[in-house]
């Protein structure tokens, strides 16, 4: 499986902005997959992840402004975040699980749950 992230940009705060990974090789594998976010100096952390029943979980940081949901017809995994705030600048990274996840839903927001990453996508709020 390979993801390449896109959608990130500079917008105002309050605005917004959708994110997209596209995932491309076996598809079918991918049971749990998960959009993350790091700043320098800052450990990556986990903003919304998505079980292979389409359960989400969410931080509290994002919960109610941000959505995760999958285009099995684009086989994208995308992340619509919205009310935008500066403190949500960071680079965006999908990553995603060939196996069921494990346990609680909110596992899916554990990096080190997942073996495969891309490139990730920069998100800057001003």
């Amino acid at each position: 499986v390979q993801l390449v992230e896109s959608g990130g940009g500079s917008v105002s705060a309050g605005e917004t902005l959708r994110l997209s990974c596209e995932i491309s090789g076996h598809y079918a594998s991918p049971y749990c997959m998960g959009w993350f976010r790091q700043t320098p100096g800052k450990e990556r952390e986990g903003v919304a992840g998505i079980d292979s029943d389409g359960v989400a979980a969410y931080s509290d940081s994002v919960k109610g402004r941000f959505t995760i949901s999958k285009d099995n017809h684009k086989a994208a995994l995308l992340l619509q975040m919205n009310s935008l705030k500066p403190e949500d600048t960071g680079m965006y990274y999908c990553a995603s699980l060939s196996r069921p996840c494990l346990g609680d839903v909110t596992n899916t927001l554990i990096p080190g749950e997942y073996p495969t990453w891309g490139q990730g996508t920069q998100v800057t709020v001003s």
